[in-house]
C-alpha cells in the first residue's frame, strides 16, 4: 500500500458513495486506476464494506447504552451466538480489564434496555452506561495524517 492507497482510503471513509470519477479527479488519477485499486484494496481485506450512518434517534432508539459484561471463561461459544442474534445491539467487543465484553447497543426506551440488561445477566455480571451525547461520532481513521497529541 502506498500514499495514494491510503488517501483512497481515506476519502471513502469520508464518503464510500463518491463516483470514482469524483475520487480519481482528487487523486490525480485515471477512474480505471482508481477501480482497479479499490478491487486491490477490497481483496486484500483493507476495505471489507460499504454502510451508510444513520441517526438512530430518527428511528425510534433514543436510547444508547454501553453494557459491560463479566464473561466467565468458556462461555464464549455460547454468548457470540445469543450476542449475534441481539438486533439492538450495533457492536459487541471483546476488552481486556474488569469486563471482558463491552456492547454497545440501541433501544426505544429504557424499560427495554433493563430487559435485554437482564438477559445478559445469564453470562454474568453487567455495568451499563448510557450515552447522554456523542461529541465525536464512529468515523473512520485519517489513513495519511497521523495527528500529534503533544
Amino acid at each position: 500500500m502506498d500514499e495514494i492507497d491510503m488517501k483512497l482510503i481515506s476519502l471513502l471513509q469520508s464518503n464510500a458513495r463518491a463516483p470514482v470519477k469524483q475520487l480519481a479527479k482528487e487523486l490525480f488519477l485515471s477512474a480505471p486506476a482508481v477501480s482497479a485499486r479499490i478491487e486491490r484494496l477490497e481483496k486484500m481485506k483493507v476495505i471489507t464494506g460499504y454502510t451508510a450512518t444513520v441517526d438512530y434517534g430518527k428511528l425510534g432508539y433514543h436510547i444508547t447504552a454501553f453494557i459491560n459484561l463479566k464473561l466467565p471463561p468458556g462461555e464464549k461459544e455460547v454468548f457470540y451466538p445469543f450476542i449475534r442474534k441481539c438486533t439492538n445491539v450495533i457492536e459487541c467487543s471483546y476488552i481486556t480489564g474488569n469486563y471482558s465484553m463491552l456492547v454497545k447497543a440501541v433501544f426505544p426506551s429504557t424499560a427495554e434496555l433493563d430487559a435485554f440488561v437482564g438477559e445478559l445477566q445469564q453470562f454474568g455480571h453487567t455495568q451499563t452506561q448510557i450515552v447522554f451525547s456523542t461529541p465525536v461520532p464512529p468515523r473512520g481513521v485519517n489513513a495519511i495524517k497521523r495527528e500529534s497529541h503533544e
